[in-house]
């Protein structure tokens, strides 16, 4: 790839340098009008920069500059600090805001089959000495897979991802509509609900549904199954397991994708865990995960009769032992609390069970099933998928170096005696910040960073007056 910023810093792996040799090779013939460089910021909203092929050339040698103003926003792109205090953060290179560059990752590199002669490719942020931005949550999941790698285990992992799709009556683009946060839009129902995985509402949804089945496999992504769920207009799609860092990437676009082709044609679609719409159920992601290792590719699953492996129970002894610590990660809306009810089919306390989708870990397989593997139920379909998963490998790592025992299975899941799952993110930020693991692992600057950003967006909720409170103190006192 000859000289550059990327190769003077070696940036790069072998396979990278392989598949940006490739690339440069095939710009030409791919007849591209532009790429979007893009890159996942804290909460997992893909951000970036459109380039003109010769631009996108340049930035395969020597990276795409880019503001670290990004880094300090919170969910509504206010800042979460004083923008020129950001050292506030624990790294003094982010004092000033200084440009940063993001480094492409061609093995991501894909062209978007709704857009115009578009490529697409991810990257991940680096200050200019060559250093990694610590904030960039790519760089998180990495860290931890390459640690478990030193410790003989691989990681594989499938995603269901469940969302609603919407009808957009108007998008509220007034001037007056358009603050911090913007005005949502004024949507109405895909269709009916409550006729969970019937022939006939997946029909009255299949002229969006197949637009999305067709795009998203079209970007080569290992679409599973697309479902009618429980709400209105709700749709789960699942996807076959990957290893390593893929799942994560995977979803950061398969999200990003929905939403932008349901708007090209006249669609809402949101991944917000329960939307402030009628007759609405909560929208989850459930994540399955195995371990395998240089005899196994799963090495899960149990012998002689048992469900899982000591491997398999210890890791997930590891789950339990941090879901609260964990909970920022997985759930890091104050949205996504509201999800978790008892018998809703998503999680209220930290426990595991056999095909048991009450449960917080779900044990998928029998046993002698070599297919056998753990679905964490905990996750909300908002959330940044780098850190959900780093969130389980930092957890399951731990069980696993300490032999932790999950203790035994709860056959009742919402009557079980054991700790509930936090039910606000206040609460979740308490136990994040406080966690001695996340703070080993993570680094006491990622934890004060995320628990600063985080705590912003819980202030501004409870500053905010509900129309809940209204109705209720209003007429009375």
């Amino acid at each position: 790839m000859g000289s550059g910023f990327i190769a003077a810093n070696g940036l790069w792996s072998d396979e990278q340098q392989e598949a940006g040799a490739k690339l440069l090779s095939r710009l030409e013939e791919l007849d591209l009008r532009q790429v979007r460089v893009s890159w996942g910021d804290q909460h997992g909203i893909l951000r970036g920069k459109t380039l003109e092929v010769d631009a996108f050339r340049s930035a395969l040698k020597e990276g795409k500059d880019f503001q670290t103003a990004t880094l300090i926003f919170d969910t509504t792109n206010n800042p979460a600090v004083p923008p020129f205090e950001a050292q506030g953060f624990g790294d003094d290179r982010l004092t000033g805001l200084p440009d940063a560059v993001l480094v492409p990752d061609p093995t991501t590199f894909r062209v978007l089959p709704w857009a115009d002669r578009t490529g697409w490719v991810l990257s991940e942020m680096y200050y200019r000495n060559g250093e990694r931005v610590p904030f960039d949550t790519r760089g998180v999941l990495s860290t931890q897979l390459a640690k478990l790698e030193s410790e003989g285990f691989s990681f594989t992992t499938g995603a269901e991802l469940e969302f609603y799709i919407t009808r957009l009556v108007d998008p509220k683009l007034s001037f007056a509509d358009s603050g911090w946060p913007p005005a949502a839009p004024e949507v109405t129902a895909l269709s009916h609900g409550y006729q969970y995985l019937t022939e006939n509402r997946g029909d009255e949804a299949d002229a969006i549904l197949s637009v999305l089945r067709d795009e998203i496999v079209a970007l080569g992504m290992p679409l599973a199954t697309v479902e009618d769920e429980w709400g209105p207009g709700q749709v789960e799609m699942s996807f076959d397991p990957l290893g390593g860092i893929r799942t994560a990437d995977n979803v950061l676009l398969i999200r990003s994708a929905i939403k932008q082709i349901c708007r090209r044609r006249g669609y809402h679609a949101t991944f917000m865990s329960r939307p402030a719409l009628p007759n609405i159920v909560s929208s989850g992601w459930h994540l399955h995960q195995s371990l395998g290792d240089a005899g196994a590719a799963n090495v899960f699953p149990g012998t002689d009769g048992t469900l899982l492996s000591d491997t398999a129970m210890h890791y997930m002894a590891g789950l339990l032992e941090h879901a609260k610590a964990s909970s920022v990660l997985t759930t890091p809306t104050v949205n996504g609390y509201k999800r978790y009810i008892a018998n809703s089919f998503a999680p209220d306390r930290i426990a595991w069970a056999e095909e048991n989708r009450g449960a917080m870990i779900r044990v998928s397989g029998a046993r002698g099933d070599g297919s056998t593997h753990l679905e964490n139920r905990i996750g909300e379909p908002a959330a940044n998928p780098y850190l959900y998963m780093a969130s389980q490998l930092i957890s399951g790592r731990d069980g696993i170096a300490r032999k932790l025992d999950p203790g035994p299975s709860a056959d009742e899941a919402y009557t079980a005696d054991v700790p509930l799952i936090p039910g606000t993110l206040e609460e979740a930020l308490g136990h994040f910040a406080n966690s001695e693991v996340m703070r080993r692992e993570l680094g006491d600057a990622f934890v004060n960073y995320l628990t600063t950003v985080k705590q912003k967006e819980v202030s501004r909720f409870n500053a905010h007056v509900t129309d809940w409170e209204q109705r209720e103190y209003f007429e009375v006192y």
